[in-house]
């Protein structure tokens, strides 16, 4: 049984004529007319008299056809209310970020949204990419902030920006003196990383191609703290591009390019994929695009929103 089929009982009752009925519901009469004694097979009912000229419903064919056009006005209120969730531009958010994404642009999301959207209600959790993943399956938060792919089958993927890698060096290291460093020739020495659990610690290993096995890496909790043990103990460690801004002037002397080739990571917003408030996504997307520089934002989102 289908909703299609309860609309053609309800056009033939209507219009007591197939060639009429089909006509209104822009099918053939063949269509209409073997959709109906699907319908009737299936029920093992007849819906209609076809020995009444013109063809009339049954006592049970008049009941269940009541019924049909109660089923079929709220299925048209679902569709609408759906279209409104989709549409609308208030209501409580909650999003995920990564804490290596978190401190660029919370301060400034939460600005933006208070003065542009104050009918939208954001709440944040600063969590790992792992639970991320663990709170979108249970619907626990509505989207996230986190760097890409996933390979999940089960959520959508929005790329937002592309952020580059950049090497913070201690003035004593011999790395100091050089202008750029290659990315297959950074050094397993003294690389300070963060904990396990960040999923930028997997990429600065990954980049870095180091083994499993390390011993000369010693890992912290955070971007700031990796900064300050490189202020006071030496060594360097690997920062995004981002977090330059967030240096002292002094500090900003430390930082040194990737090169050949450049080291970068995809950030994306993501959803689960049964996810239906296209223009409140559509919203978030757009206040967090402005607080990152256009030459580091995704070009399709520049110019176009985004489809649910």
């Amino acid at each position: 049984m289908t909703l299609q089929q309860l609309e053609y009982i309800v056009a033939l009752d209507k219009h007591r004529h197939f060639v009429k009925a089909a006509e209104s519901c822009h099918v053939t009469q063949s269509t209409l007319s073997m959709m109906i004694q699907k319908l009737e097979q299936e029920l093992e009912i007849n819906i209609f008299d076809r020995k009444m000229q013109p063809i009339a419903p049954t006592e049970i064919g008049r009941s269940l056809i009541d019924q049909a056009k109660v089923i079929l006005y709220n299925a048209k209120q679902f569709k609408e209310l759906a279209l409104s969730e989709k549409q609308q531009e208030s209501g409580k958010v909650t999003l995920g970020i990564i804490p290596t994404v978190a401190p660029y642009i919370l301060p400034k999301l939460f600005n933006i949204l208070q003065e542009r959207n104050p009918n939208i209600q954001l709440h944040v959790k600063e969590i790992t990419t792992a639970e991320i993943i663990k709170q979108l399956d249970k619907a626990e938060i509505d989207m996230a902030l986190l760097a890409t792919p996933l390979d999940n089958p089960n959520i959508l993927e929005i790329p937002v920006y592309y952020e580059r890698f950049f090497a913070y060096i201690s003035p004593t290291e011999d790395l100091y003196q050089m202008k750029e460093l290659e990315m297959n020739h950074i050094p397993m020495d003294h690389l300070w990383v963060l904990k396990e659990g960040h999923c930028l610690r997997n990429q600065v290993i990954r980049l870095c191609e180091f083994d499993s096995g390390f011993s000369s890496i010693y890992e912290a909790g955070s971007i700031d703290t990796l900064i300050k043990i490189v202020d006071t103990n030496g060594g360097y460690t690997i920062i995004p591009e981002l977090h330059i801004d967030l240096l002292s002037e002094q500090q900003k002397l430390n930082v040194r390019p990737i090169v050949n080739p450049e080291p970068n990571r995809e950030i994306s917003l993501v959803v689960r994929n049964d996810y239906v408030k296209e223009r409140l996504l559509n919203v978030i997307a757009k206040n967090i695009s402005d607080v990152i520089p256009e030459n580091m934002l995704n070009e399709r989102l520049k110019k176009f929103s985004i489809k649910l």
